[in-house]
């Protein structure tokens, strides 16, 4: 098919995008009649406050509203869905995240007062002029500092900063187990905290229309969610709110949450009449926006005399920040059910505790949980494999889950539907070179340079969760209109969600239009996150093109006086098989009998399950000892993704995902100070991976059909990022292995760490 499934079809979005004609939130907002909102932020982690010179800054030139927290006493808290069974109480904590703060902070950045004016500067004018006597208490930012006696308590209440205990897995399986094995492997491991530093920071405008109703156009994973998060929060019904997400510069999970700025942006529109836009800068996303990661793990593994696993068994402390976030007590958890990996072992437990400190609240982050998982197993058995003398492909080899235990059900309680581990993982060795890198590590080491060659062979879970509908109709123009509560931040979901309708009714991609993003369009959605929108949205779309295409066909079969059963489409025609005799579609559009109801169709796709990506990593470094320098010679990634809808979509997904787990690898880290200040709060503090740091990804798929998914698919937005910092990791633990240092090393490896581990000598 030219334009259907399987198709290496180029993105029909890009243009607008990379000529300067993206359509987003500030853009929107750059309008004379918009007033400017500014956030003022607390400068200290934990502080008791009073305000003064309220008044007086309301009545500067050009300030139009000035809200507090005792303005805004009367709104919800910011919600927490993401809550889990926890252990020892009847449910699980959660404080009180007001939009605003009225007498306390407890991170910097933290919401102080919402400022609305006829430009930003005055309004920056304003909250200069408003006093807070501030008085300042101990912080505590570190995460194991956290936990010490007499730390200073980030919530009263909250003894020990212990958020939540929550546990998976069976415990006395796994004592018994260790107390029979031949040998234990213990690991203690950092998941370093991130920024989360999308192209396009957060933003909103508020106007009010014409019937009263509040319409927020906002940078967005999903309109519908945030509509009635805000609504809930306001204590407005949802049908006073619309919201609508134009173009999306990134998201990678954070855009999926509600924030302050969200609620307070809708408040001030509905007082004053106007519009009214907050666009946040980068040092406020650093400071107030959620972040990602921050684990300690302590993880051990049991294994038989031949070397075969018999438990695992881990400790991980998960830093939630100041406050729990809208899904934050979720991930650490769901990361835990995913911790065997693609091993069949027998028996898991994971004690997962949610640890405060004065910093900005952790959430979903690209991955959320599963990228965790995958370091802990992945670091684990390498290890194992070291001290074993097994080897990692070997000692994988013998541990794999086999196709003939498929499905598989693993002592996390995850269903495994399908699979071929070895496969993948043979082809991805293949593909690398994997057997003769000791000749270019003996190449490298002539020039006083140390190579490492590492592997990760991941899975994880995704494209799950509520049923996502797609509504279709046949436009009078003969193309057809697609709609759907997903929503892009340049995944490409036009393109691909097109190809499955062109697939279908044999259209050319231009003449499917995919609107996404405004609640007014949809009457339901659930957004983008957790690799859902094509095994989820896709086989929605997919399964609303077969059923419209069934009623098309009835209709041109009754205008040519032929059986619905020989109609077929062809070249955006319906026409008798093996005939020429046909009807365009939109002649049908136009036919006497084409009521609205046949020119429209519904379906809705509810996963029975989640689905399994999975695919192994390798990644080849070579480091300078002296500095530290490391460079990434080469990267190999084989994946099976079930199906592949559009290739070079799905490569851009793979690249995108493994730069940002190169970056957490090698690069990246978000650092508070004892007190609570952040050290990394612009990049000229904290750094991302560029062009120059990543090699050419060798990338190939090697599919396994979904055995849940009508499409066959398994998804693929977050995979590139869950096998990366492993595969990393694994690679530079593995040349210091062979310069004969110990194999010790953290995320992320930045050049003076690394040079500090060549000097090491056992």
């Amino acid at each position: 098919m030219k334009f259907g499934i399987g198709q290496s079809v180029k993105r029909t979005e890009d243009a607008p995008l990379v000529t300067g004609r993206g359509r987003y939130v500030a853009d929107l907002a750059a309008r004379a009649e918009t007033l400017a909102a500014l956030v003022l932020r607390a400068p200290h982690a934990n502080a008791r406050f009073t305000l003064a010179g309220v008044d007086e800054a309301r009545a500067m030139p050009g300030v139009r509203l000035v809200l507090t927290g005792a303005d805004v006493a009367g709104l919800g808290p910011l919600p927490v869905v993401g809550t889990i069974r926890v252990e020892g109480e009847p449910r699980m904590w959660t404080p009180a995240r007001p939009v605003l703060c009225a007498d306390r902070v407890r991170h910097v950045g933290d919401p102080v007062a919402f400022i609305v004016a006829d430009a930003l500067d005055m309004a920056r004018d304003a909250a200069e002029a408003i006093q807070i006597r501030w008085e300042p208490e101990p912080a505590v930012a570190d995460l194991a500092a956290a936990l010490a006696d007499g730390a200073p308590r980030v919530w009263e209440e909250r003894a020990g900063n212990i958020a939540f205990s929550a546990a998976v897995g069976d415990a006395r399986a796994v004592e018994a187990a260790f107390a029979a094995a031949a040998r234990v492997v213990k690991l203690d491991l950092v998941n370093n905290r991130l920024v989360t530093n999308y192209m396009e920071t957060r933003g909103v405008l508020a106007e009010v229309e014409d019937s009263g109703r509040v319409r927020l156009t906002l940078g967005s994973q999903g309109s519908h969610g945030l509509r009635d998060a805000v609504a809930k929060i306001l204590g407005w019904a949802r049908e006073e709110l619309r919201v609508i997400t134009p173009d999306v510069g990134g998201g990678f999970g954070t855009k999926a949450f509600p924030f302050s700025e969200y609620p307070l942006a809708a408040l001030a529109a509905r007082r004053l009449g106007r519009p009214v836009a907050w666009i946040g800068d980068r040092t406020e996303h650093f400071l107030a926006d959620s972040q990602g990661r921050d684990n300690l793990t302590t993880a051990e593994l049991a294994l038989d005399a031949d070397g075969r696993f018999l438990a695992l068994k881990v400790d991980t402390l998960a830093n939630m920040g100041a406050y729990l976030g809208y899904y934050a007590p979720f991930i650490p958890w769901v990361g835990a059910t995913m911790l065997p990996g693609v091993y069949d072992i027998p028996a898991v437990h994971a004690r997962i505790r949610g640890v405060l400190t004065h910093t900005a609240p952790v959430d979903a982050y690209r991955g959320a949980g599963r990228p965790e998982a995958a370091y802990v197993i992945e670091r684990l058995v390498d290890e194992a494999a070291r001290e074993t003398g097994i080897g990692p492909v070997e000692l994988r080899r013998r541990n794999f889950v086999t196709p003939g235990q498929m499905p598989y059900l693993t002592a996390t309680g995850r269903t495994y539907d399908s699979g071929v581990f070895d496969r993948h993982m043979t082809r991805a060795l293949a593909l690398s070179g994997w057997e003769a890198f000791p000749e270019r590590a003996a190449a490298a080491a002539g020039q006083g340079l140390a190579r490492g060659i590492g592997l990760a062979t991941y899975i994880e879970a995704c494209g799950g969760g509520s049923p996502e509908p797609a509504y279709l109709s046949l436009d009078a123009d003969g193309g057809v209109t697609v709609k759907i509560g997903t929503q892009s931040n340049g995944q490409g979901h036009r393109t691909a969600y097109a190809q499955l309708v062109a697939a279908e009714l044999q259209l050319p991609l231009e003449r499917v239009r995919v609107l996404q993003g405004d609640t007014d369009d949809t009457p339901t959605g659930n957004g983008t996150g957790g690799s859902r929108s094509i095994p989820v949205g896709g086989a929605a779309v997919d399964g609303a093109a077969r059923a419209l295409g069934d009623k098309l066909r009835t209709l041109a079969a009754d205008a040519l006086e032929a059986d619905a059963g020989d109609i077929a489409f062809r070249d955006g025609r319906a026409v008798i098989a093996g005939t020429d005799r046909g009807l365009d579609l939109a002649a049908i559009a136009a036919l006497p009998d084409a009521t609205p109801d046949l020119l429209t169709a519904t379906h809705a796709f509810k996963p029975s399950e989640a689905t399994y990506p999975n695919g192994t990593h390798v990644c080849e470094v070579e480091i300078d000892p002296e500095t530290g320098a490391t460079r990434i010679v080469a990267y190999t990634v084989v994946d099976d993704f079930g199906a592949t809808l559009n290739p070079m979509l799905l490569e851009g997904q793979i690249h995108g995902g493994v730069a940002q787990g190169i970056g957490q690898a090698l690069a990246e880290r978000t650092l508070y100070d004892p007190d609570g200040q952040l050290l990394t709060a612009s990049f000229m503090d904290y750094a991302l991976p560029r062009a120059a740091d990543l090699p050419p990804i060798v990338f190939e798929t090697a599919n396994v059909p979904c055995a849940t998914n009508p499409l066959g698919v398994k998804g693929a937005g977050e995979a590139g990022t869950i096998g990366a910092c492993p595969a990393v990791m694994n690679a530079m633990v593995d040349a210091l292995t062979r310069a004969g240092r110990p194999p010790r090393l953290d995320m992320p490896a930045l050049p003076q760490a690394v040079a500090a581990a060549f000097k090491v000598r056992d």
